[in-house]
């Protein structure tokens, strides 16, 4: 066979992401006010866009319940006329198909597996699964320091430990660790070392368990303590964490001296203790959320459903500048660019039209399927799925969870993400997956806030308090999600409210 260059014809298909296509999945993602700051750094880079009045066109959805929801008005309705001498005629929704690109998509379900190896180098509380709604972190003003303090009158009536123990509260950092040493703050409060530890143990009795340990160690150890389990096989267990973090189990449990099934009940009691307790308070309080989109009920029992005009500039093309520019342009190259200008400043305007129909069209689908959230609260949050909106809307996955990330929604009941409104389902008396994971939180949280302090509830009576209410969980089921939504077991909050009793 003879070697020499030729010349070959193939034929073969390939997708090329151009740079507005990049730039319009990157506008799906932002929020409107990251889009304000995006406009902003437009208007200094192209000469032909201004901001012009806001716009003429509707830019709000109509939603009738329970009826089935009216078709977008949006679809029907045109496009700025400057558009149309522009690139992209098409002025349907932007839908981007994931199997063009890598998705960033996030399918609302947060939990993540813990293998042998991975608990100590990930150590993370118990409610990291699912985080509260947008709700609940913008009321969570009290900070850690507050809330310790309060307790510290309710433990001791040694004003001089108080003291002590009020300056050691000072020095401990977010996750509740106290880094000062024993030497340190006896030297700091001028007192004898024994003092300072007697400070330490009043602080470390506190709620949240765990609070004031100077190691990883010691923060499990005190919570093992309040759990009744430290006995001397978990003791050696706690005291190797290293060797949990590496993986090496075999070593572990040659070392406790238990056998197979206990030691996998000692790792799962291991793993639901919370190696930052503090994490779960707060420190400065929460600033405001700018909604994305506005949710207000009509008089004949339906929905009215708008973007927030607060925060969309409304871009146009500077028609006098470009001509006056144009007459100035006697040379090609100057000419290619007042002609690129004006074709990235039409597109631009385009992809702004086509982001505002494709959220438009996914919140309206959203307040479709969760029309029992916003009429009767968090009890009728149904469970849904980015593939049931996708489906129903006929977009690609991958793009409404675009649209979904870093939005918010305000509504008569308050300010949430959009996120918020993607659940997993749990059993339920009407069969699988019939009631949300967050109406199940609810309802444990309504059921532990009536309880009575001198009957707490067990995770075992909760169960069969929510079979009443027609969910069917198992107790290891229930138990995380009160810890998902930061309630203690019954030992914790039977203290708590004792000393809320005492106070």
């Amino acid at each position: 066979m003879a070697l020499g260059p030729r010349l070959d014809l193939r034929q073969s298909q390939s997708l090329v992401m151009t740079p507005q296509l990049q730039q319009a999945i990157k506008l799906l993602a932002l929020s409107n006010l990251e889009i304000e700051t995006f406009i902003g750094e437009s208007l200094e880079a192209n000469p032909l866009l201004d901001v012009g009045e806001r716009a003429p066109e509707p830019v709000s959805e109509t939603v009738d319940m329970p009826e089935e929801a009216r078709r977008t008005n949006l679809e029907s309705s045109s496009v700025d006329q400057l558009i149309g001498e522009g690139r992209g005629a098409d002025d349907r929704p932007l839908d981007i198909d994931a199997g063009s690109i890598d998705s960033d998509r996030d399918t609302g379900d947060g939990q993540r597996g813990l293998d042998d190896a991975s608990w100590g180098s990930d150590l993370r509380g118990p409610a990291g699964e699912d985080g509260p709604g947008i709700d609940e972190r913008a009321s969570s003003g009290e900070t850690l320091t507050e809330h310790l303090e309060a307790q510290v009158g309710a433990v001791t009536d040694d004003l001089r430990l108080a003291g002590i123990a009020r300056y050691i509260i000072g020095q401990l950092d977010d996750a509740g660790y106290l880094p000062a040493t024993l030497d340190e703050i006896a030297a700091d409060l001028g007192i004898e070392p024994d003092e300072a530890e007697e400070g330490i143990a009043v602080v470390q009795s506190l709620d949240p368990t765990g609070i004031g340990a100077r190691t990883l160690s010691e923060c499990i150890a005190l919570q093992a303590k309040e759990a009744d389990r430290y006995d001397p096989c978990m003791a050696k267990l706690i005291d190797n964490l290293d060797l949990v973090a590496r993986g090496e189990l075999s070593r572990l449990k040659r070392m406790c001296a238990v056998d197979d099934e206990d030691f996998a009940d000692m790792l799962a009691e291991l793993r639901s203790y919370d190696p930052k307790p503090g994490m779960r308070f707060g420190g400065e309080p929460s600033g405001a959320v700018t909604p994305d989109i506005l949710i207000t009920p009509r008089t004949d029992g339906g929905w009215d459903i708008a973007l927030n005009q607060a925060t969309l500039p409304r871009l146009i093309v500077n028609r006098s500048y470009y001509v006056e520019l144009k007459g100035t342009c006697d040379d090609k190259s100057s000419r290619a660019w007042l002609s690129d200008k004006l074709a990235d400043a039409n597109w631009l305007i385009k992809a702004l039209d086509q982001r505002q129909r494709t959220i438009l069209k996914v919140a309206t689908e959203l307040v479709k399927q969760q029309d029992g959230f916003f009429r009767h609260g968090v009890s009728q949050l149904k469970p849904l799925t980015l593939r049931t909106v996708a489906e129903a809307i006929g977009m690609h996955e991958s793009t409404v969870s675009r649209v979904t990330s870093n939005k918010f929604l305000n509504c008569p009941r308050g300010t949430y993400e959009l996120k918020y409104f993607f659940s997993s389902g749990v059993a339920s008396a009407g069969g699988e997956g019939g009631a949300s994971a967050e109406a199940v939180k609810a309802a444990i949280k309504q059921l532990i806030d009536a309880e009575d302090p001198k009957a707490i509830l067990s995770d075992d009576a909760l169960v069969e308090l929510l079979k009443e209410k027609g969910f069917e969980l198992a107790r290891r089921t229930v138990a995380k999600y009160r810890e998902a939504i930061g309630l203690g077991s019954s030992v914790q909050r039977r203290r708590q409210k004792a000393l809320a009793g005492a106070r």
